[in-house]
């Protein structure tokens, strides 16, 4: 072994012989240490924070905190690999002291303390508003898929069934008549094969019994879907899987576009992002403290509704309008053919004649006004315009909003590659750091504790890499700015109370 880079000898007693020295001042987990000790966990709602007079002590929770935040900034998110680690981890050693939980400590630790969990990651928005990371009023909005612990095969609707039902019909048909074939050809001493089919059939039945239950099931719930590992996962289409569904939680985040930092996130179960802009716009504005905000969004996001609810809050919402014209599809004229003149409320349309108000009505919950022109049935481009009698012209009353949005989106043709290079990445990074499982634990308000703790290493990554981790610890440590940060807290908790 001559003339190698030698180790040192096992049995040979090491110095420096603190664990403090074996940590270097721009480590992470110094800022780990420093942030959840600045942090007043009663008052963000964690459990046990008095413990009982009698009994076995138990761990602090920040203690349990301080695991689970090093754990995800650095993908270590089973309690059974924490556990492993407070043995081995010499930086672990050094954050909780030497301490060793077990696996189901750790676990029930995240388990119980889901609102405490992301209030935590509500304080550090707050503490990066206070930082002044913040300032840039603009948003990007996303939805993405994220599976569950839930196999598609455990997860049923009436359509599923159905076709598995046919399915079953048609292999116990199969080998029926694959008996019948061994009854007229098999020697009588040979019955085992007989055997193997009488009991597939006799499986294939008990499997059409448990499917008619499941769909009683199915039946009885508000959205007609079943699932049997995580009963608030739902099956969801996704642009990566055509012709297949993701069984997961739609997980709607928001990021700001100077540093992309995610200031407000929220798990659903609901696959369509239509009805999502105005209350995830709204989370951000709170979060991040300003009187206006713009946000970006894609055609998932449209509506008007959504829109209306966003330019009354103050939100500047940019969102293209989704190209599903039929007329257009047949190549004849849009509605965008036809101009809209607010003073006389009439529309003028390619032929240059003029569309008037003819009723108003109320469709989906919404006043539409209708307009066509008494020149439609003598008109030389009918054929380019429609195939009934009059082109009608829809209104919603609030249609100026609408259109506001699309003035909008036309002065900055940037703005969806903003949205698109903000807001994908941070998907793509939170997917890589979760490996192809995505969440382990179940139910919905669980899921939404474990997104809690990887938006929040994602946000304390993020900073440390903007700040500097000097920095960070400096701006953690100003008693000033830890008494601000918990006042805000306060009053977030209480507003949401």
């Amino acid at each position: 072994m001559k003339r190698y880079i030698q180790g040192r000898d096992r049995s040979q007693i090491t110095l420096p012989g603190r664990l403090d020295d074996y940590i270097g001042q721009d480590n992470p987990v110094r800022v780990v240490d420093a942030f959840v000790d600045a942090l007043d966990l009663a008052e963000l709602e964690f459990a046990r924070m008095t413990p009982a007079v009698t009994g076995r002590p138990g761990y602090h929770p920040a203690v349990l905190l301080k695991l689970y935040l090093y754990g995800y900034l650095n993908r270590i998110q089973s309690s059974r690999r924490l556990e492993r680690e407070c043995q081995r981890n010499i930086e672990l050693m050094w954050l909780i002291g030497c301490l060793t939980p077990d696996f189901k400590t750790i676990a029930d630790f995240r388990k119980d303390n889901g609102a405490g969990i992301r209030n935590v990651c509500r304080h550090f928005v707050m503490l990066c508003r206070e930082l002044k990371l913040l300032t840039q009023a603009v948003v990007a909005i996303d939805g993405s898929k994220f599976k569950a612990v839930n196999n598609r095969e455990r997860n049923y609707t009436s359509g599923k069934i159905e076709r598995r039902e046919r399915e079953i019909d048609e292999s116990i048909q199969r080998y029926l008549n694959a008996l019948q074939t061994l009854d007229r050809t098999q020697p009588a001493e040979l019955p085992a094969k007989t055997e193997r089919l009488q009991g597939k059939v006799q499986k294939m039945r008990q499997r059409l019994q448990e499917l008619k239950e499941i769909k009683a099931q199915v039946e009885m719930q508000p959205d007609k879907q079943l699932s049997l590992t995580d009963s608030d996962a739902r099956a969801m289409s996704t642009h990566s899987m055509k012709g297949t569904a993701l069984v997961g939680y739609n997980v709607q985040t928001v990021v700001e576009t100077q540093h992309h930092l995610i200031v407000a996130h929220e798990v659903t179960n609901t696959a369509s992002d239509r009805a999502q802009l105005s209350k995830q716009a709204r989370a951000a504005l709170e979060a991040m403290g300003v009187r206006q905000l713009q946000a970006l969004a894609d055609r998932g996001y449209y509506s008007g509704p959504e829109l209306k609810a966003c330019e009354d809050a103050g939100i500047a919402a940019c969102v293209p309008k989704p190209m599903t014209s039929n007329a257009r599809a047949q190549a004849r004229f849009g509605k965008d053919d036809f101009i809209y003149m607010a003073r006389d409320d009439e529309y003028l349309c390619p032929a240059r004649q003029r569309a008037i108000h003819r009723f108003t009505r109320e469709e989906d919950g919404l006043q539409i006004h209708v307009y066509w022109s008494s020149a439609c049935p003598a008109c030389p481009m009918k054929a380019q315009c429609t195939t009934s009698n009059y082109r009608r012209i829809r209104r919603w009353e609030h249609e100026a909003v609408m259109e506001a949005v699309q003035r909008r989106l036309d002065r900055q043709p940037e703005a969806m590659k903003v949205r698109k290079s903000t807001v994908e990445h941070v998907f793509g990074t939170l997917k890589h750091w979760m490996g192809w499982t995505h969440f382990l634990m179940r139910g919905k308000a669980k899921v939404a504790t474990e997104m809690s703790l990887h938006v929040l290493a994602y946000n304390l990554k993020r900073v440390m890499k903007i700040l500097g981790i000097a920095e960070l610890l400096k701006a953690i440590t100003e008693e000033g700015l830890k008494a601000l940060c918990s006042l805000q807290c306060r009053q977030a908790i209480q507003a949401r109370a």
